[in-house]
């Protein structure tokens, strides 16, 4: 559908029985759910889907091991939950990830831990054997009557050295257990907004929400136009931005939200990805910040910082949050070196926390409620939240919203498969070669397009051509993309709707190539299309640390 038609059928709706405001994971898992119950539901998206914290995530799929030191079992137990719903639901995208966590002391952090526990003290100290049984032991109870994944073992440090050679010797033992990591958080979320839709939603991105006189009022970001809107109840779906929502739409409340940004990096160096072994390690730094590194992509993601901020869109990974993740890495890591060429791509995202005094950043709440502006209509405001429980946080607020309307909810999204997840196979080679037999595809392009789609992968096959000349995607592909995602801009394309910036396969030329995609499917002149090329260069350099120099580099490397 172009977005001409999406427009009108905004203006055939001007009074919905909800709008939900935010296109990041939790807007869409809530407009999934009550499109999927028969809500006459609208979305709107100031910028493009997932371009806010839910596309700067860590990518890991979590209990929250560190939360339990908080008292927060009860978010514990259900982010397990959700992680072991979105590893059946989701099998495309999310995936087992073994995790180790290097232990340097026996009792150590013990009496720090408890004076956290109880409140009495803000100091930080590394955990030592004792402490992290006791955490894994809780995180294994709590998922014992469903088994998914291993429960976790102990190893010494002969065993430790054997399996992790490159880790900081003074390491005396290690820790292993089981989590989960997201490859492609953005397509998930993407796929769940088309489920949405096919169900009768309505959503929109670079649509904004603002208060024209006693009206709200709809505003396209690409062409101006405005569309009144008389919604029956909102939903403030904007995490780190839910106070300036409420203030854009007229809503008079108290502060709400006070997030904390987190860096990442992307990092290509053989050495390292060796090292892991195919796992992650979480780890602590000397001041006893909570780090993590794992392969991702054929690359390794290491993060994060914690760091407060007011401005939500101020949020950009600097080189001095770069320095500080690089020396967390030296520790755990201290015989690789990492060359400033070999950062592939760097992002930082605001975690939506609850507005709190707490002195440590650690120490503010990751649980998620909803709070209710009462007026005309009423605001129902999604409150915090995690990745990992989406879908639940959608469904609360759902529900909510539901019982305002007075309707009852007719279905569960705990057990429903998302997209390309439906019919995932068990074995992936033989489905690819079976599509392969059927579309005349190499197989090798098939893997490629399930990894990237689940079984969407048999619909995309139709239309993506076996060339993969776009940094492994081919131009038919991408022009899919563009006529059916609702992609807008570089940044749509390149960081969202695909993986090729944040692996580090984006470079001039493929900027180009993609340019002249964007510029034939919207109509664009040579001066628009220009003026849409400096403008992703600008966010590169500006937001994600490569400059116009390093993209050129890419270019003069050879092909492998």
């Amino acid at each position: 559908m172009t977005r001409r038609a999406v427009i009108d059928q905004l203006k055939a709706r001007p009074e919905p029985q909800v709008l939900v405001i935010g296109g990041g994971i939790n807007g869409i898992s809530v407009f999934r759910e009550l499109a999927l119950n028969g809500v006459d539901v609208v979305l709107a998206e100031k910028d493009d889907y997932c371009s806010g914290a839910s596309g700067a995530l860590s990518r890991m799929v979590h209990g929250g091991l560190r939360y339990l030191e908080n008292g927060e079992f009860k978010l514990v137990r259900e982010s397990l939950l959700e992680r072991d719903r979105l590893l059946a639901n989701a099998p495309h995208y999310v995936r087992p990830l073994p995790t180790t966590v290097p232990i340097f002391g026996v009792f150590s952090g013990l009496t720090s831990g408890a004076l956290r526990f109880l409140r009495l003290s803000r100091r930080q100290g590394r955990r030592g054997a004792v402490l992290i049984k006791l955490g894994l032991s809780l995180y294994d109870l709590f998922t014992a009557g469903r088994r998914a994944l291993p429960p976790h073992e102990f190893h010494g440090r002969a065993k430790t050295r054997r399996l992790f050679p490159e880790l900081n010797p003074a390491a005396r033992a290690s820790a292993t257990y089981y989590d989960a990591w997201v490859n492609r958080p953005e397509r998930l979320a993407l796929e769940m907004l088309t489920e949405g839709v096919r169900a009768g939603g309505v959503a929109l991105n670079y649509l904004s929400v603002v208060k024209d006189q006693s009206d709200l009022v709809l505003r396209d970001g690409i062409t101006g136009e405005q569309v009144p809107i008389r919604p029956r109840v909102v939903i403030n779906a904007t995490g780190g931005w839910i106070d300036l929502t409420n203030r854009a739409i007229g809503a008079s409340a108290p502060r709400m939200m006070g997030g904390t940004m987190g860096s990442h990096l992307i990092i290509d160096n053989t050495a390292l990805h060796k090292a892991l072994a195919g796992q992650m390690i979480y780890y602590e730094n000397e001041d006893g910040r909570i780090c993590i590194v794992f392969p991702y992509l054929g690359k390794v993601l290491v993060g994060s910082t914690d760091v407060r901020i007011d401005d939500p869109d101020m949020a950009i990974a600097s080189a001095a949050e770069q320095d500080y993740i690089l020396a967390s890495l030296s520790v755990i890591f201290p015989g690789i070196a990492i060359a400033p060429d070999e950062i592939a791509f760097r992002f930082a995202g605001v975690r939506p926390l609850p507005a709190s005094d707490a002195a440590v950043t650690g120490r503010i709440p990751r649980d998620h409620f909803c709070e209710v502006i009462e007026g005309k209509p009423p605001i129902l405001c999604m409150i915090g939240g995690k990745w990992t429980t989406f879908r639940s946080f959608g469904a609360l607020a759902a529900d909510t919203a539901l019982a305002r309307l007075g309707a009852t909810r007719r279905v569960d999204t705990s057990n429903l498969p998302i997209g390309g997840g439906r019919a995932y196979p068990k074995d992936a080679n033989r489905w690819s070669a079976d599509l392969a037999a059927r579309s005349g595809l190499p197989v090798e392009r098939i893997l490629a397009l399930l990894d990237r789609y689940g079984t969407g992968a048999a619909e995309m096959a139709e239309h993506a051509g076996p060339d993969t000349d776009i940094a492994g995607h081919s131009a038919a592909e991408l022009a899919y993309l563009i006529a059916h995602e609702q992609v807008e801009t570089l940044a749509d394309l390149l960081v969202r709707r695909t993986s090729i910036a944040i692996t580090g396969q984006v470079s001039l030329s493929v900027i180009t190539r993609c340019v002249e995609l964007l510029a034939k499917a919207k109509g664009w002149s040579a001066e628009r299309a220009a003026t849409e090329r400096q403008a992703f260069l600008a966010l590169l350099a500006n937001r994600h640390g490569l400059s116009a120099e390093t993209l050129s580099h890419r270019d003069e490397r050879p092909r492998t």
